[in-house]
């Protein structure tokens, strides 16, 4: 595996920065046709992904703008995880990320990008449903990272709904536990070694805002974790921490054949004004600016990465 030339990144490498290439058509610079029918079982691993999402393995170029940091990214394993872990430590920050077991093919490759460009990888398998492991993550990364700057709670779970009247409780406790529990359970526990300069960034969605039917009790616990963003902002912020979210729009991750709904996935992400749906590798700079010093005056705030689709 080998980092991407930072001398290919559309300038020249002699302090000329006059463009080389034309600019990419956010249209056309990605995958753009429809998807091919498939499904998964959850949680949904990469290798089975067609066409493959990129997560930024070879286009992603680090400038320092973490250099020293500490992060902890749950559902660091794929998808969005994935492509901030890569780009945290391009950034120069050390990366641990949690995974459920059944995800440690996707964690081991994740980990050696990671490690590829001299950052420290730590794994941290098991289920964030468990309130225990969800609080020891962040022990475990203070003692072996040495310290923690930037929590990125990214673990989630969703799932195509017929009708709320169909979803049994089980599965209420699933998406809760996962998207919610989890959510609060790791940031009790990291804020008390989270210092001044700090950052905590919590992958929210468009479905905050804009929920689908189908995705009812999904779209509940993004909700509150817009409010979650905008409270802890308010109470962290006197203490130097700041909070922020993200909110995905269509993003082509794992998760998207996991989800089981066949009948969207050919034109899934076709409906935003940009024509397609985004992959992971866009949305890591979004997070790096979040939790970097270039970002320190924003707190409170939900950062659409959406393709043009409003919040």
């Amino acid at each position: 595996m080998t980092q991407s030339d930072p001398n290919h990144n559309g300038q020249q490498a002699n302090g000329d920065h006059r463009l080389t290439s034309a600019p990419k058509d956010p249209r056309s610079g990605y995958h753009s046709d429809e998807f091919p029918q498939q499904e998964q079982e959850q949680p949904g691993l990469t290798k089975p992904l067609n066409p493959q999402p990129d997560h930024g393995e070879s286009s992603y170029v680090g400038h320092g703008r973490l250099q020293g940091k500490k992060a902890l990214i749950t559902g660091g394993d794929s998808g969005i995880g994935a492509a901030v872990a890569i780009a945290y430590a391009r950034e120069g920050a050390d990366v641990a990320i949690s995974y459920l077991p059944e995800e440690e093919e996707d964690a081991k490759s994740t980990a050696e990008w990671i490690r590829e460009c001299g950052a420290q990888a730590l794994l941290l398998p098991g289920d964030a449903r468990d309130e225990k492991f969800a609080a020891e993550i962040v022990e475990r990364t203070v003692q072996e990272l040495g310290g923690l700057n930037v929590v990125v709670l990214n673990a989630a779970y969703q799932k195509n709904r017929e009708g709320l009247e169909t979803i049994p409780t089980e599965e209420f406790d699933r998406v809760f536990k996962t998207n919610l529990y989890s959510l609060i359970w790791t940031a009790q526990a990291a804020i008390p070694h989270l210092r001044p300069g700090a950052s905590i960034i919590v992958t929210a969605s468009i479905q905050a805002f804009n929920p689908s039917a189908q995705l009812v009790d999904y779209a509940m616990t993004k909700a509150a974790q817009v409010a979650f963003t905008k409270a802890m902002a308010e109470e962290l912020g006197p203490k130097g921490i700041r909070v922020n979210a993200v909110a995905p729009g269509p993003i082509w991750t794992p998760l998207i054949p996991a989800t089981e709904w066949p009948d969207k996935l050919p034109t899934f992400g076709q409906d935003t004004p940009l024509g397609r749906a985004g992959q992971p590798a866009e949305l890591a700079p979004a997070y790096v600016l979040l939790a970097s010093d270039e970002g320190s005056y924003i707190s409170g705030a939900v950062l659409p990465v959406t393709g043009g689709k409003g919040l």
